[in-house]
């Protein structure tokens, strides 16, 4: 943003003649707080910020870090009464707040994003809801599902089983609903991680007559 020379002087002489602040200077005048910071840089005044202070927990930060380095999940009270026992008498939540900082964080693990074309690829796989009691029989409780990698559109059927013949017809189920099935469907149980294709010429045609299954499997 450019200001005028008169902008300029009314913010220099507010800053060193009445004392104002930065922010006071810049909500007085209606500008941001980065013209005022910048237009003092160009006058030759160092850019401003917190004064940072001396705090009775600096003297224990080396006994802190290496406790937490030992201890990563020690509890703040913990650490306070160790840190108290030593000599410490700063206020026990002020305490907790700085260890809230000085704590070391996980690791964070790496993610790799999947991206897909429309239509590419789907995934595919059971989920266990417990039994149901039938009768006298106790049956499990199964749950197909099958998930659009790009749009996220869950399809969801629940059988009393999980054999092939229920397999096959929560994919039929998931394509019917769908009007479409996807080029490449995922697979989490299949050995080596490797992706099946599944390609059932009656569907893609859109004929329910013909049941043929043809697998293709690539590691």
């Amino acid at each position: 943003m450019t200001i005028g020379v008169e902008l300029e002087a009314q913010i220099l002489r507010y800053y060193h003649v009445e004392k104002w602040r930065c922010g006071t200077i810049a909500r007085q005048l209606h500008v941001h707080r980065g013209t005022v910071q910048r237009v003092l840089a160009q006058a030759g005044l160092p850019r401003t910020g917190a004064v940072l202070r001396p705090s009775q927990i600096d003297a224990y930060l080396p006994f802190i870090h290496e406790t937490l380095k030992k201890f990563p999940s020690l509890t703040a009270s913990r650490l306070y009464a160790m840190a108290y026992e030593r000599g410490y008498r700063g206020s026990h939540d002020h305490f907790r707040h700085l260890i809230s900082l000085h704590r070391p964080r996980p690791v964070a693990e790496a993610y790799l994003r999947l991206r897909t074309l429309p239509g590419e690829q789907g995934q595919c796989d059971w989920a266990s809801f417990g039994h149901l009691q039938i009768g006298r029989a106790r049956r499990p409780l199964m749950a197909f599902v099958m998930v659009l990698s790009w749009s996220r559109q869950i399809y969801l059927r629940f059988f009393l089983d999980a054999r092939m013949d229920s397999f096959l017809a929560g994919h039929a189920g998931a394509w019917e609903a769908w009007s479409g099935l996807p080029r490449i469907v995922l697979y989490d149980s299949v050995p080596g991680n490797r992706i099946v294709l599944l390609c059932p010429p009656a569907l893609r045609a859109g004929v329910g007559a013909d049941r043929r299954w043809y697998w293709l499997t690539s590691p």
